[in-house]
């Protein structure tokens, strides 16, 4: 990765994204506009109390925003925030495809040396070795 994309990326928002539960959270969150540990647990394999620590998680990444209603918080997703890592990703993802295309320029032509390596010894005939015109002719 190219010092830029390191120096971009931040680690507790990738962190915060790296977890499965905590992106199906983000999914919820943007398709039903937002909602609280409760709502979000009745649509998860995980307890409340679960839904509440990963909400943490996401929050102290400013992942989403919390607005107290009742005893509860009602969670939403932080546009801009979420904006910055697709942001990132999407930069991280053109490194490694250059990464990636410059691998496999380095495999092809080491796979092209090693053919072109191979082609002058298939290419000698029992003709093309002295001594051996002699036996045929004796």
């Amino acid at each position: 990765m190219s010092t830029a994309v390191a120096e971009a990326v931040d680690d507790d928002l990738w962190s915060a994204i790296g977890d499965p539960t905590r992106r199906r959270m983000l999914d919820l969150l943007l398709a039903d506009g937002g909602g609280t540990a409760t709502t979000l647990s009745q649509h998860l394999p995980v307890t409340r109390q679960a839904v509440a620590k990963h909400l943490g998680v996401l929050d102290r990444a400013g992942l989403v925003q919390a607005t107290p209603v009742g005893r509860e918080k009602r969670y939403r997703v932080d546009d801009a925030q979420l904006a910055r890592a697709v942001a990132q990703l999407a930069s991280v993802g053109s490194a490694w495809d250059a990464r990636l295309r410059r691998i496999k320029r380095i495999a092809e032509a080491i796979q092209r040396a090693q053919q072109n390596q191979q082609k002058p010894q298939d290419q000698q005939k029992p003709q093309d070795h002295p001594g051996h015109q002699d036996q045929q002719e004796s």
